[in-house]
């Protein structure tokens, strides 16, 4: 694409009439510092009124009770409406049920429900805890049942690792939705075509539930390989060749990540697309930027 092209459509992006709407991703901080840098991000990011943040699990639910305390305190300090993440992973269904019902009570009433990733990494078996539920599917049905949760599901637009085919993972992620499930949220990805052809694969398929595209704004290529071959995602020569040679310049890096994902953004918004899920790594000012460029602001601002 030309500079030419990318600076009109950015300019469409940001001057249309239609409304984008955002939400945002974070983890649950593993120390006192960390903790002070996500809250930093949480309150540059909250006048932006995105639809909900979620906050996840590590790997095998190992920071479940940091995941908990993250989403009440952003109950209790902030206007935001926070979507906990929850994984089948090392729990018993009494115990997962009693994490919905504390939720429920905490006056969350947003779950992103997840089978999760087994405790030793993508690629090892997935074994089911002896007394737990098998699948995102059973966790949404469970979800259903406590509360009137909504409820956000993973999508993979390069298909699941551990999947046979697209097939099955559209029958999947049916099934998500008649459990009670309300819309999916994507792995990352970084070329647009790539989630428009799954769009027209679940259009074909007859399912028209909403489909957030995941936006990760990555600028460090060597951490980036490692988390595209733990979930499947495709990493582009172009993209590669774009940090080549930058390993010491931050700041270099942080420019051709910003207009790369403006890039992105603006393509999928030019193909009617108007929720973006933005997976922030903990940090609010690409992200912030990239929700400029699509013409979301701050309310005052707004106003």
């Amino acid at each position: 694409m030309s500079v030419d092209r990318l600076q009109d459509m950015i300019v469409e992006t940001s001057s249309r009439k239609r409304e984008t709407r955002v939400s945002f991703e974070f983890f649950p901080p593993k120390s006192e510092k960390l903790e002070g840098d996500l809250w930093t991000s949480i309150r540059k990011l909250e006048p932006l009124a995105p639809s909900f943040v979620s906050v996840t699990y590590g790997a095998g639910g190992s920071t479940r009770d940091r995941t908990h305390k993250t989403v009440a305190r952003m109950v209790s300090e902030t206007t935001l409406k926070p979507a906990a993440h929850l994984t089948t992973v090392a729990a018993s269904r009494v115990e997962i049920d009693g994490v919905l019902r504390d939720y429920w009570r905490a006056g969350v009433r947003r779950i992103v429900a997840l089978r999760g990733d087994p405790p030793g990494g993508v690629g090892m078996p997935y074994l089911q805890h002896p007394n737990g539920y098998a699948s995102a599917i059973e966790l949404v049905e469970a979800a259903s049942r406590i509360g009137a949760f909504d409820i956000s599901v993973a999508v993979h637009p390069e298909k699941h690792p551990a999947s046979a085919n697209f097939e099955h993972d559209i029958d999947n992620f049916k099934r998500k939705l008649g459990a009670g499930a309300s819309r999916g949220i994507s792995q990352f990805f970084f070329e647009a075509d790539i989630f428009l052809r799954f769009r027209d694969r679940l259009a074909r398929a007859g399912v028209y539930a909403p489909i957030l595209p995941g936006i990760m704004p990555v600028t460090n290529v060597t951490s980036l390989r490692k988390m595209v071959e733990a979930c499947g995602a495709t990493l582009p020569r172009w993209m590669v060749r774009l940090f080549e040679g930058l390993d010491d310049d931050p700041e270099t890096r942080r420019l051709v990540t910003a207009v790369t994902t403006a890039q992105l953004c603006a393509r999928l918004a030019a193909e009617g697309i108007e929720d973006f899920h933005f997976y922030t790594l903990n940090r609010a000012d690409l992200a912030y930027s990239i929700c400029r460029i699509l013409g979301v602001r701050a309310k005052e601002q707004a106003a």
